[in-house]
């Protein structure tokens, strides 16, 4: 498994510096920042950020203020369920930080008050699908600083005891293999999936994705719900509660999907990489030779979600190039190592990859060969409200068994009234 990642990351790096960097296009929005100065970073730099990511910040950026003694870095942390409306009154008021830590999906929200990119930070070496969600009508306005894609997690010891040594990479063999941990392994559920509430839509999108749908059209201005593709991968899913595979009422309280996959009743889910440290605190250490994770189930692809954080420069900063340096010091493939071991979360640049402690990894390096085909909700200004119409109309056709035909219909009605944001 370490091979084919790294080869598989190896490419990525390839398709990364043959032209999967910033974009020339749009409709006359700066596309690239002003130019840095030269030598060292020097005055105040105030960074927000949310939860652990604030918490382990400060620790890293020793090293940063030690490298340019003339710098301070103020952190403050957020909480996440309070960081969109902040970040709102924020620019609204004229009070935003310098730096901020941003919630991929948020970059269409608040983009126009994004500084573009400067060209003294190369973007190249980023995986495309974080990438992806740095770009605002056709420009950068933040890099990524660390990546979290969903893989499938599932009990290697039931499998085999359900009669699959493998982990069958098609969307027939997964269902399959769901059914064999009911009939042959003593599971009650064969696995957990998002039945509706917050981000649930964004949740199982990795099955739409490998189906071949998409969200929206090319340039961003037409949403594409109503499709055969994204239909057709809303009966398959439907089908799996219709089946008793999986739970229409499963508990969603913190810790009852570890719980469950840990005792064994529901031996399968979809997850981040956090999952493997809310597994070993569950299960214990030899916990780890119980399970394996491995790459979303295919049907045209194998596309999973991609989201982590991005870090954005504000336009009205006072300190735009310090700014600018410290976010390009983050960007650093060694610096996103030094941040992973720090904070436990995946680099965006493919290059950090290849370093023996995250290739030696056997679940952390497959995690790198999903990263090579992910896709994320589009960085428009209306995401937030589509994807909310969007849990609504998931929860329907879980819940309530209304057509994958009709709530896509319905879907696609709200999703043209809110538009855009063009």
């Amino acid at each position: 498994m370490k091979t084919k990642a790294l080869v598989a990351i190896g490419l990525a790096t390839t398709l990364l510096l043959t032209g999967c960097g910033r974009s020339d296009g749009g409709d006359g929005a700066q596309k690239e920042g002003a130019a840095l100065t030269d030598g060292k970073a020097s005055g105040t730099v105030n960074v927000w950020a949310q939860a652990a990511e604030a918490e382990a910040l400060p620790k890293l950026l020793e090293e940063f203020e030690a490298e340019n003694p003339d710098v301070t870095v103020k952190v403050t942390a957020i909480p996440w369920e309070a960081a969109h409306n902040k970040y709102q009154t924020a620019i609204a008021g004229g009070s935003a930080p310098d730096v901020a830590h941003m919630g991929t999906t948020w970059m269409g929200d608040f983009g126009y008050a994004f500084d573009p990119v400067p060209a003294e930070i190369d973007t190249s070496g980023f995986f495309p699908g974080p990438l992806g969600t740095t770009e605002v009508d056709g420009a950068n306005v933040g890099v990524p600083w660390y990546v979290d894609t969903r893989m499938v997690y599932y009990r290697t010891d039931l499998a085999a005891q359900a009669g699959f040594e493998t982990f069958p990479e098609t969307w027939d063999g997964f269902k399959q293999l769901a059914q064999a941990f009911q009939s042959k392994a003593g599971a009650k559920f064969g696995v957990n999936l998002p039945t509706g509430g917050p981000d649930s839509f964004q949740s199982m999108l990795s099955f739409p994705w490998s189906n071949g749908a998409e969200l929206i059209n090319a340039d961003d201005t037409e949403w594409t719900f109503d499709t055969p593709e994204m239909v057709s991968a809303l009966e398959y899913y439907q089908s799996f509660f219709t089946e008793g595979i999986a739970d229409p009422n499963v508990v969603t309280d913190p810790g009852a999907d570890v719980s469950a996959f840990v005792d064994g009743s529901t031996p399968m889910l979809f997850a981040g990489p956090s999952m493997i440290g809310q597994l070993t605190a569950a299960g214990g250490p030899e916990f780890a030779d119980k399970y394996t994770v491995a790459r979303v189930p295919a049907q045209t692809s194998s596309t999973s979600f991609t989201g982590g954080g991005d870090l954005v420069v504000f336009k009205d900063t006072d300190n735009r190039d310090a700014s600018w340096k410290l976010v390009k010091w983050l960007a650093q493939p060694e610096i996103q190592v030094k941040w992973n071991r720090l904070a436990g979360d995946l680099p965006a640049v493919a290059e950090s990859w290849d370093t023996p402690e995250l290739a030696a990894d056997e679940k952390l390096a497959e995690f790198g060969d999903q990263l090579t085909d992910t896709n994320s909700p589009p960085t428009v200004a209306t995401w937030t409200q589509v994807g909310a119409a969007a849990d609504t109309e998931l929860e329907k056709i879980v819940k309530a068994g209304k057509s994958p035909a009709e709530a896509m219909k319905a879907l696609q009605s709200a999703a043209d009234s809110l538009g855009t944001g063009d």
